[in-house]
Order: structure tokens, then sequence, then C-alpha cells
């Protein structure tokens, strides 16, 4: 019951995070609430929590030596895969994050990459990489620009 609660938690938790960086990025509240990362403290403690009671010896045999087919195993197992999904969510928000405030400091459009990272972490990751060295090509966003696209 604790585990879904956590699971639930924090999949809501993040939400109101990653609605601030693509519907409104430049209002002064996004950017003072991002600029914290008091945020990933519950999220951490939730995934601390879901670790601790995901823990067995046959889990910690199966941990030490991993293969494709023991991990798909431990992932069958709710409260392996409630951490494993907090786990996500963290790194997620953790990479938005650094996205976001990539954008607001080198003038990068980052809307459609933050939604991307949002669902699928390392696609929007990729293609913000790739936004940053489009628009550093082929918009001229120097080191100049970018400071001016900031302010």
């Amino acid at each position: 019951m604790l585990i879904d609660y956590l699971y639930n938690g924090a999949n809501l938790f993040v939400l109101p995070f990653w609605t601030l960086m693509v519907v409104l990025p430049n209002w002064s509240i996004t950017r003072r609430i991002m600029t914290s990362t008091l945020p990933f403290v519950p999220l951490a403690l939730a995934y601390i929590v879901c670790f601790a009671s995901s823990l067995d010896p046959e889990s910690l045999a199966s941990f030490a030596n991993p293969t494709l087919s023991t991990l798909a195993g431990l992932f069958a197992n709710e409260k392996v895969m409630a951490t494993g999904w907090i786990h996500f969510v963290v790194m997620d928000l953790f990479v938005g994050r650094w996205i976001y405030w990539q954008g607001q400091e080198k003038g990068i459009f980052t809307r459609h990459s933050l939604a991307l990272c949002l669902f699928a972490g390392p696609i929007g990751l990729l293609c913000h990489l790739a936004t940053a060295q489009l628009q550093e090509r082929w918009l001229g966003l120097s080191e100049k620009n970018r400071s001016e696209a900031v302010s």
C-alpha cells in the first residue's frame, strides 16, 4: 500500500515542475522554483523507501550479477518496479531541469525537448542537444547573442 502511494505521489509531484518549465518558462516564479534542488529531496526519500523495501536476499543476488532475463524477473515485482519508476521520474526531472536552465542561460528553445524528456528522457536530451547545435549553427546563436536572448 505504501509503495502505491509513493509511486502515485512521485508521478503527481513532478507534474507542476514540468508544467512550469514547458508552459511558463520565462515566468519569474518558474525561474525561482527551478533554481532550487529541494524538489529532489522528497523524490529521493520516496526512492530510498522503495529501494529499501524491495531488497531481499534473492533480489540482492540478482542485482549483483544482472542479466536481462534476471532483471525482467525482478521488475515483475511491484516494489522493484516502483523503485525503478521513481528512479526514472527523478532522473528525467533532473535532466529536464538542466535542459530548462540551458534554455534560460543560452536562449535555446526548449519546450519540445522538455515535453519529450517528460515522456522519454533520453530522447528529450538528444533533441535538446541537437536543437542547441542547430540553433547555434543556423541561427547564429553566439555568446554575445545568448546574453541578449536571455535578457
